[in-house]
């Protein structure tokens, strides 16, 4: 079956990486994976062996009725979806209903499409509710971007995004050559732990991810310029910067979560009533 490339379509032929992945989640016998564009069915074998349920998610009816053919007699479920559309949070209530517990979050696999990565990370952000664990294959590029410590290259606004939801941990690394047919990148495998941080930290969800990109949004310019691009009078923004121990020609690039939230805070107490 020829892939299709306008699907972002390079399919895992390595079983042993499939079943790094799947082993990733560690027990898996009384867990619920929905997997991300199952495509040929790598991944789902091995998760298949291992869950209690898997809800595959195609997008691609050909390669979604194949699915179906190949894993009816087991407990796998193939949706015809987009992922972008999928319900996280009910598939996840349903579940608790049908098994009678108080809340049943889910584990998430797959090897996402490179072309719609970032919707699809943002997607799991706001369903995090109902998210428990995910082992995702992503572009090495992107996968260094989201695990990146402050002060290194890749760290920047997906890396803050990301691990405000969760630890996030690299897990390994797969050449071209695993894929069929091979991308023209490397593409790394990471496990992301969902338990955002917005309360622990004291910052509201949606203002202060406002706040970061503010603060990203120009990478060559230091924190205080672009929140003077921002509209945060430079008086306010450097008097909070020195409240937070941040040196006032610091870049975002340098900073850890904690401080961010910490200047998000003093920034906001500024704010009149």
């Amino acid at each position: 079956m020829p892939a299709k490339p306008k699907l972002g379509q390079n399919f895992l032929s390595d079983p042993q990486a499939a079943e790094r992945i799947a082993g990733a989640f560690g027990d898996l016998s009384t867990r619920t994976v929905v997997e991300i564009g199952p495509g040929r069915g790598a991944i789902t074998g091995a998760l298949a062996a291992r869950a209690k349920h898997v809800i595959a998610i195609e997008l691609d009816g050909v390669l979604a009725a194949e699915l179906r053919r190949r894993f009816a007699p087991q407990q796998v479920t193939v949706i015809e979806q987009d992922v972008l559309d999928f319900d996280f949070e009910k598939a996840s209530a349903d579940l608790a209903a049908a098994t009678t517990k108080a809340g049943e979050p889910l584990s998430v696999a797959g090897n996402l499409p490179y072309y719609i990565t970032s919707p699809i990370l943002l997607k799991l952000a706001a369903s995090q509710a109902a998210l428990e664990t995910a082992v995702l294959m992503v572009q090495r590029e992107v996968a260094d971007r989201i695990t990146a410590a402050p002060g290194s290259r890749d760290y920047g606004l997906l890396s803050v995004t990301a691990q405000m939801y969760g630890s996030v941990e690299r897990l390994f690394t797969l050449p071209p050559e695993a894929f069929s047919p091979p991308p023209e990148v490397h593409s790394t495998v990471f496990r992301w732990r969902f338990a955002p941080r917005f309360v622990h930290l004291g910052v509201p969800e949606d203002e202060f991810l406002r706040f970061v990109r503010q603060a990203f949004a120009q990478k060559r310019k230091t924190l205080a310029n672009n929140l003077r691009a921002a509209g945060i009078a430079p008086e306010a923004a450097a008097a909070a910067m020195g409240q937070a121990g941040i040196d006032p020609r610091a870049r975002a690039e340098t900073l850890p979560i904690e401080a961010l939230a910490a200047l998000w805070r003093l920034l906001d107490r500024q704010q009149p009533v």
